[in-house]
Formats: C-alpha cells, sequence, structure tokens
C-alpha cells in the first residue's frame, strides 16, 4: 500500500504540490486569525452586586447592605453560591451560577431579585450591577500612596475618583474602575438655633433647598 501511494504521487507531482500548497496556505490563515487567550476563561459564571453606602463603617454595611442582599440572592435560581465583602463606605456581593448558565440570563434574574430588596436598604445605599465581565476582568489592582504626607485620605480619595479613574476608563477594553477604601469628601453645615428662629427656618428646608441646589435626593 505505502509502495502505491509513492508511486501515485511520483506520478502526480503537480497535484501533490499543488494539495501541499494549499494545507500550507490555510495552516499560515488558521495561525494568522485563530484567537488565542494569553490567560484562559475559566472563572465562574457570575453577578457582582456593587453598593455604595458612603461614611458607613464595614461593620455597618455588612449588617445593613451585605448581609440583607446576600440572604435576598440565596434564593435567585440556579445560584450554587453567595458571598458578600464589606468595606468602608462599599458592599461587593458575588452571586456564582452554574457553568452552563448564560450570563445574560443570570443578570436579569439577580436584577429582578435586587429590586424586590432594594426597598428595604438604607436610602442612601445605592446598589447597581458590576460591569459584563467575568472574574478574569479584574486584572489589575493598585494602592494611591503619597510618600510625601502631603495629603489625607480625603485628598487622595478625590484624586481617584476625579482624575485618575476618568484616564483609567479611557483605555481601550476597561469597562470599570471600581475605588475601594479612603475617605469621601463630605460638607456639613450647622445650623444654629438663633439662625432658625430668625430667619424662621427648619431643618427639613435647609435640606431640601440644598438637596434642590446639588441635585440630590433627601429623606
Amino acid at each position: 500500500m505505502i509502495a502505491s501511494i509513492i508511486r501515485g504521487s511520483i506520478e502526480n507531482r503537480v497535484f501533490v504540490l499543488a494539495v501541499t500548497a494549499v494545507i500550507i496556505l490555510a495552516g499560515l490563515y488558521a495561525v494568522k486569525n485563530t484567537p488565542i487567550d494569553a490567560i484562559p476563561d475559566l472563572s465562574d459564571v457570575q453577578v457582582i452586586i456593587k453598593t455604595h453606602y458612603p461614611g458607613q463603617a464595614p461593620q455597618v454595611v455588612q449588617d445593613q447592605v451585605t448581609r440583607p442582599l446576600t440572604t435576598a440572592m440565596l434564593s435567585v435560581p440556579g445560584a450554587v453560591s453567595v458571598r458578600g465583602f464589606s468595606f468602608f463606605g462599599d458592599s461587593y456581593v458575588y452571586v456564582i451560577f452554574d457553568d452552563d448558565t448564560d450570563l445574560y440570563w443570570a443578570r436579569s434574574r439577580v436584577l429582578e431579585y435586587l429590586s424586590q430588596v432594594e426597598a428595604s436598604l438604607p436610602s442612601t445605599a445605592k446598589p447597581q450591577l458590576g460591569p459584563d465581565a467575568t472574574g478574569v476582568g479584574w486584572v489589575y489592582i493598585y494602592a494611591l500612596i503619597d510618600k510625601s504626607g502631603q495629603h489625607d485620605l480625603s485628598q487622595l480619595r478625590s484624586i481617584q475618583d476625579w482624575f485618575l479613574k476618568y484616564e483609567l476608563q479611557t483605555v481601550p477594553g476597561v469597562s470599570e474602575v471600581a475605588a475601594v477604601g479612603g475617605m469621601v469628601k463630605q460638607y456639613q453645615i450647622n445650623v444654629t438655633c438663633l439662625q432658625v428662629r430668625v430667619g424662621r427656618l427648619s431643618s427639613a428646608v435647609a435640606v431640601a433647598v440644598l438637596a434642590a441646589r446639588f441635585g440630590e435626593s433627601h429623606d
């Protein structure tokens, strides 16, 4: 059989060379166009719920935000695990699904259950779904440190939120830049009893005026 193959190849040199050239060209095309991942995505199907609860300690965030969310997410169809993490002013809840679960179906189910529990959260806690990305998408973590000591935690957080965040979001492929830690700058207005009596100004009116001025909701 081998002898007949060799004999046939010698007698049909042009055909053999043409087939060889086609195979080589197909191989070059495959090498050039086949997508290759440096880090294969083997992560679980997960949906992240990020809740910003400004000015609250981790224990308060855990009791008032993380625990109610994790309890509600345990009932989501297809969820196999729910993990909650509480930080200063932020809460992260990871809902892990079966490997064969469609990501967009999982996000819609989490959003449905989130709308049911959102009313029981504090008014200043604003939950939202994380970006449409897997766990492998978390590729870089950095810390903003001032070695000169000229900036406090609130100033460093302001630099992160108002400068670095927007610059990093312009990088192609970046879907979100999440900030954790630091002190969010706050402004406090102290209204004295004398001002209230003379100006006939109540605290509710003062809060309403400030909220309307800065375009924020109030309770």
